[in-house]
């Protein structure tokens, strides 16, 4: 229990932004988990569509704080390789 009103209030504040914050990383991980289905059913086209919308949820996601703005950069590198990889291999597979 906080012994002090400072104390209350920064729990106050605190549980608000751990909200927030989870609302945000959720979002973010539902787009990433959802751009692997597509990549993973082979629906590479919806993919390449879908990229932007991902990417710009991790940068939002950064702006807001809840991950640090390398942390989006590396994901959004990953995200772009994980696509880049499974064209190539759409691409080797067609020659």
């Amino acid at each position: 229990m906080p012994n002090t009103k400072q104390a209350e209030k920064r729990m106050r504040r605190d549980a608000k932004r751990r909200l927030r914050n989870r609302y945000h990383l959720s979002r973010m991980k539902t787009y990433i988990r959802n751009f692997k289905k597509l990549i993973a059913q082979g629906k590479l086209e919806d993919a390449k569509e879908y990229l932007p919308k991902v990417m710009s949820v991790i940068q939002h996601t950064a702006s807001k704080g809840v991950i640090h703005k390398n942390e989006a950069s590396r994901r959004c590198s990953r995200v772009q390789k994980l696509l880049n990889q499974a064209l190539a291999k759409v691409q080797g597979g067609n020659q």
